[in-house]
């Protein structure tokens, strides 16, 4: 049998969070803050070392990671990492996580969107491009920006899977792999 997309395989977790988190009281935040933290904690080192270990139990795995993260879980959050243990699915927390991100913004009709530019870049213009991504896209903007000399000149703009790059290094790889 092939190996499926860690994505893919992750999806279906996701949205049972997802799901979960639209029938509590503040769900889709708190299960936003669970499922990075879990996420966060099963990419540590030590962890990951642990959970490679394979003379560990599926119980022991999810006790391993219920014993750090204590009180920060809901039971649903224990339950949920019981069952991602039960399926050998706890090195997919990264990408679970971050597909319930997408499903949540998506819900939220929000999107995060990163600017990094070779320059500061003033707040006038950082206010226009929120606005005409907010008009193109109908959704509400979360702009974060950042400098990065590397770039050289230009910006390089990442919303969820998009991204355009419009800065001279990115130029000049492209017109590098026109000329080889």
């Amino acid at each position: 049998m092939a190996e499926s997309e860690p994505t893919t395989v992750a999806r279906p977790y996701a949205r049972a969070a997802f799901t979960q988190a639209l029938d509590e009281t503040s769900g889709l935040a708190n299960w936003s803050r669970m499922l990075k933290l879990l996420a966060r904690t099963a990419e540590h080192a030590s962890v990951k070392s642990a959970l490679d270990d394979p003379l560990l139990t599926t119980a022991s795995e999810a006790r391993l990671i219920l014993d750090i993260l204590g009180d920060e879980l809901t039971q649903e959050g224990r339950n949920f990492v019981h069952v991602l243990a039960e399926y050998d699915r706890i090195s997919l927390l990264s990408q679970i996580a971050e597909t319930y991100e997408l499903m949540k913004s998506n819900h939220e009709k929000t999107m995060d969107v990163e600017v990094a530019s070779a320059f500061d870049v003033e707040e006038s213009d950082l206010q226009k491009l929120t606005d005409a991504l907010k008009e193109r896209l109908q959704r509400e903007i979360n702009l974060s920006a950042t400098t990065d000399p590397s770039l050289l000149g230009g910006v390089v703009i990442r919303a969820e899977d998009t991204v355009i790059d419009d800065s001279v290094r990115g130029r000049l790889n492209r017109l590098s792999h026109l000329l080889d």
